[in-house]
Order: C-alpha cells, then sequence, then structure tokens
C-alpha cells in the first residue's frame, strides 16, 4: 500500500504497515491500494471541484420521501410462506434479517434466520441447511455466489428464488432478485466523496479504510477514489486494507498507528461503519481527537450517537430498512407470479447524515419516513 497525491509530479513516500486478510481472501478479490507517485497540494484546492461536490452533498444531505418503488402488486399475496435468510457474520446484515422479519410479518410470513461467522465454511453450511429446510424462498447478503455455487444450483432445481443484497454478483442463474448491487452502491463513495472535499474545502490528505472481504465494498472504494480525484486534484490519499476479524478487536489501534505515523492526515473514510467503533476513544486517548474529520459508509446506531457527539462527523446513511422491505416486495411479486424486475429496478434512497440533519441515534432509522405506508400500499395492506 502507498500514499499518493492525487496529481502525479513528486516523490514517493511508502506507507509503514501493511494488513491483509487472512481466512477471507477467497470470498473476494482484494482490491488494489493506491499507486505510488505524490505532488505538493494544489494551492487553494479546486474551486470547480469543491462547487460540483458541494451540489452532490446538498442533494443527498436531504431526507428521502419515497422508497423508490410505485406499482403495486396488484394482486392478493399468499400468507404462510417460510423465508430463511442467511446472516453474513457482521451486524448489519442482522439488521436487515431483523427488518425482513417486521416486513414478512405484515404479510404473514415466517422467517428462520441461519447464523453464520462470516468464514467460507460457515457460509456453505449455512447454505447447505437452507438446502435441506426447503424453504419458500431464500434470504442472504453480503458473498458472492461462488461461495455457495452448490447449493445455489440445488435450490434453482427446486424451484426456490434465491434473493441477495449488496454483493458483488447479478442477477440470474439461480439469483432471482439482487437488492443494491455493485452498479448501485457506487454512489455511497460518491457522496463520501463529495463530504471530504467539500468538508476540507479541497484541502484533504485522507486515509480510505476497506474491508475487501466483502467484494460490493469495492465499487464503493472505486468510485470514492474516481470522485475524489476529481473533486480534490492535489489532495493526498492512501487505501489500507483490513481483515473482518479486525472489527471489535484492534480496529482502533490500526487507525492510532496510522494516524500517528502519517501526521499530514486530515481525513479519515471507511467502508463500513463498524470498522470505526472504538475509534473516537482510541484516537482520543492518544491525544489525536482534533487531528482529523471521519466519514462512515452504511451508518449504524454507534456511529450516530458520535456524530451527536461530535466524535464523527458524517455518515452515508444505508437504506437497510427500506432495503429489506424492497425484498419482501419482490417476494410478493414472485409469489403472485409476477417478476421481480420492478423491484430489482427500483431505486432506493440513500443519505448523507452529520450533525445538522440526524434521524436518531437510539436505532437504525429509515430514511424514508412513512416506507411502512408506502409499502403496505403497494401490497394492498393498507
Amino acid at each position: 500500500m502507498s500514499r499518493r497525491r492525487t496529481s502525479s509530479k513528486g516523490r514517493t513516500r511508502a506507507t509503514t504497515a501493511l494488513f491483509t486478510t487472512a481466512a477471507l481472501l477467497a470470498l473476494a478479490a482484494c482490491g488494489g491500494n493506491a499507486d505510488a507517485g505524490t505532488s505538493a497540494k494544489a494551492a487553494g484546492g479546486n474551486p470547480a471541484g469543491v462547487k460540483a461536490a458541494e451540489e452532490v452533498l446538498a442533494q443527498y444531505s436531504k431526507r428521502p420521501t419515497s422508497i423508490g418503488i410505485t406499482q403495486p402488486v396488484g394482486k392478493p399475496v399468499p400468507t404462510g410462506k417460510k423465508i430463511d435468510f442467511i446472516l453474513c457474520g457482521v451486524q448489519s446484515c442482522q439488521d436487515l434479517a431483523n427488518y425482513f422479519t417486521e416486513a414478512a410479518k405484515v404479510l404473514g410470513w415466517s422467517v428462520n434466520k441461519i447464523p453464520t461467522q462470516g468464514t467460507p465454511q460457515s457460509v456453505q453450511a449455512a447454505w447447505t441447511q437452507a438446502v435441506r429446510d426447503k424453504p419458500d424462498a431464500v434470504i442472504a447478503s453480503g458473498f458472492p455466489r461462488s461461495v455457495f455455487a452448490k447449493q445455489l444450483k440445488q435450490l434453482k432445481g427446486m424451484n426456490i428464488p434465491v434473493v441477495e443484497s449488496s454483493t458483488d454478483d447479478t442477477a440470474g442463474d439461480g439469483i432471482s432478485m439482487l437488492i443494491d448491487g455493485p452498479d448501485v452502491v457506487d454512489i455511497e463513495g460518491k457522496i463520501m466523496a463529495s463530504w471530504v472535499t467539500s468538508d476540507s474545502q479541497g484541502d484533504a490528505d485522507t486515509v480510505y479504510f476497506d474491508m475487501p472481504t466483502f467484494g460490493i465494498l469495492k465499487p464503493v472504494a472505486d468510485a470514492f477514489r474516481s470522485d475524489y480525484e476529481k473533486w480534490c486534484a492535489g489532495c493526498g490519499y492512501d487505501k489500507v486494507d483490513v481483515p473482518i476479524t479486525a472489527i471489535g478487536k484492534d480496529m482502533p489501534d490500526r487507525v492510532v498507528s496510522y494516524v500517528r505515523a502519517h501526521p499530514k492526515v486530515t481525513h479519515i473514510a471507511f467502508s463500513l461503519a463498524l470498522l470505526n467503533v472504538g475509534v473516537p476513544a482510541a484516537l482520543r486517548a492518544a491525544g489525536l481527537q482534533n487531528k482529523v474529520h471521519t466519514i462512515v459508509n452504511v451508518g449504524e446506531s454507534t456511529n450516530y450517537q458520535y456524530i451527536e457527539s461530535g466524535q464523527t462527523q458524517a455518515a452515508v446513511a444505508f437504506n437497510n430498512i427500506e432495503n429489506a422491505w424492497a425484498q419482501a416486495d419482490g417476494l410478493a411479486r414472485h409469489f403472485t407470479g409476477q417478476s421481480m424486475k420492478v423491484t430489482q429496478d427500483a431505486q432506493l434512497p440513500f443519505m448523507l447524515i452529520d450533525k445538522d440533519n440526524l434521524i436518531s441515534t437510539k436505532t437504525q432509522f429509515p430514511l424514508v419516513e412513512d416506507y411502512q405506508a408506502q409499502f403496505k400500499k403497494l401490497w394492498g395492506k393498507s
């Protein structure tokens, strides 16, 4: 991994640490780190780039009002369906399962949550259990079809629909519907880049902590770098890959060590909010709390509390709740003999959260305030 400026002049400076994923390398290709090469920051930044970034930021700082789906199911949705929901090993997947369960209850379905530890063996075991269960549908998140190809083929042979979200797969060949795939989530990287550029007024030195275990995060990282380099010309940039095992363990120490070794860093971006848990306290203990500004992706309650107290500055709020209810919407259409394309093609909401527009700190919150009413109307459950 290396640090670089977003233009190509000047000297090269290597970073002092290298973090790699261990057992989970097989799950996803690790994204490449920044190329070598640095230059002095452009004096005064890039006014046109800052303006463009501020326009994007303004757009996504407003609370969305639509779930993105408008076409009613139009037929009575069958009750009594049994759904297996395979977890991915991190809290955000547990949250998705909980929200899906709420939607399923409205439709009269039951949900069986199958846990994993985020390892290839545990994920495969969960899919094997789903095959044995013979449910009416299977839902999963986070891992590509390559991990469970055998079980996916078996489910396809039994005509059991599989719904995925937040993976770098594509729909088809056993995957009946994909929500928030790679062609959608890149907007998260764009939003983060717009915030860093705007917050720094085009004068940032940023480290991006990524978790390549989840391939779906790669387009987020790619979009962040592309838009950051476009808007924040001359700004410093580095990308550090960390394993899933760092969450809840040594991630704060990794961040403190990095910031100490790179005193010019002004901004930290995390591809997943869970990577930031415990980091503000560690920075404070090290006397570094006022040195950097932080933004996280896929915000969750702990990070929203950090934002309220000023320990973290911003978060991209993922549509966890709307995503889960959209999965139910797609299955409702499938169980009534219709295509799930209406749901898959929907543009679900995203939002940039900061202290000024923070909606809640207690739980994951819906981006669309009346999302339940909108979905129930589509399902004829108003």
